[in-house]
């Protein structure tokens, strides 16, 4: 299975056995949407809602931070996620919120996973069927390790300040990213952190959604000022449209790009670190 799959694609799997299509979709606040209860009034047909919001561990001190071993375990499961499931992953929000299911899926060990390029948004404008309800998979015994080579925290993040080890890319907006306005979303003020490049993840995307073709995205990373071929940390507001972005290199070819999970709701909090305005150097 590919990493990016068409509706058609989609349309002509419906009910193989191996397949288990989770609906990843999340919101901020001030969309005062409930992806939960949009889910119940419509959904693709076989889907199961992956729960994308309380998918993080409470217990760190990172705000939303990536979920815990157990609890990408106990929720896989009760999702009918078997070892040898076909994933493919939608979602039918502004931040393309598949990307950091994407993320923490493959973190946790499992690969054969795709996206949906266009999400539900592309479905419903084909005319595809939508089903209602909820779904009650039947659960499976699918055990989880979780491998951390490709998340960075504040610590690893500092140390490279200066290194030119790992190239930093932000995926936030051009004005959050250079401090001409604040970050409304985390309540801070804007700005980067020093040496990183800015490319919004919406550059990644056609107006319906869609990815960019490898080339394409090759040459957007590219104009940002990020060589694909030396290593690259993405970060974001908390983590979530940074995603976008290794998803977007997992498609140009780059499967060793990592993640600050922490991004600028952590580094812009902490009054210790230190932080840049205006446009990358």
């Amino acid at each position: 299975m590919l990493s990016l799959v068409t509706t058609t694609w989609l349309a002509d799997q419906s009910g193989a056995a191996d397949l288990v299509l989770l609906d990843a979709s999340l919101h901020l606040p001030a969309a005062e949407r409930d992806p939960e209860a949009e889910f119940t009034a419509g959904h693709i047909p076989g889907a199961r809602f992956l729960g994308l919001s309380s998918l993080t561990d409470t217990q760190s001190t990172v705000p939303a931070a990536l979920p815990r071993s157990d609890q990408m375990q106990d929720r896989l499961r009760a999702l009918g996620v078997a070892e040898d499931s076909r994933i493919v992953l939608y979602d039918d929000s502004a931040l393309r919120t598949s990307a950091r299911a994407w993320f923490m899926l493959r973190r946790a060990g499992l690969k054969n996973v795709a996206i949906l390029d266009g999400g539900f948004a592309k479905w419903r404008a084909e005319g595809r069927p939508i089903s209602k309800g909820a779904p009650s998979p039947a659960a499976t015994n699918l055990t989880v390790e979780q491998d951390d080579t490709l998340v960075r925290d504040k610590a690893d993040v500092h140390a490279n300040i200066g290194t030119g080890t790992e190239q930093m890319v932000d995926a936030r907006d051009e004005g959050r990213f250079t401090g001409a306005i604040q970050d409304k979303v985390h309540g801070l003020a804007g700005g980067h952190i020093p040496g990183a490049r800015n490319l919004p993840f919406t550059k990644v995307l056609h107006d319906d959604g869609t990815y960019r073709d490898p080339a394409q995205l090759r040459r957007l990373f590219g104009a940002a000022g990020i060589d694909l071929d030396r290593p690259v940390v993405a970060s974001c507001g908390s983590g979530v449209t940074a995603s976008v972005l290794l998803f977007a290199m997992h498609l140009a070819g780059k499967d060793d790009a990592a993640l600050y999970d922490g991004s600028w709701s952590e580094w812009g909090a902490d009054p210790s670190t230190p932080k840049e305005t205006g446009a990358a150097a």
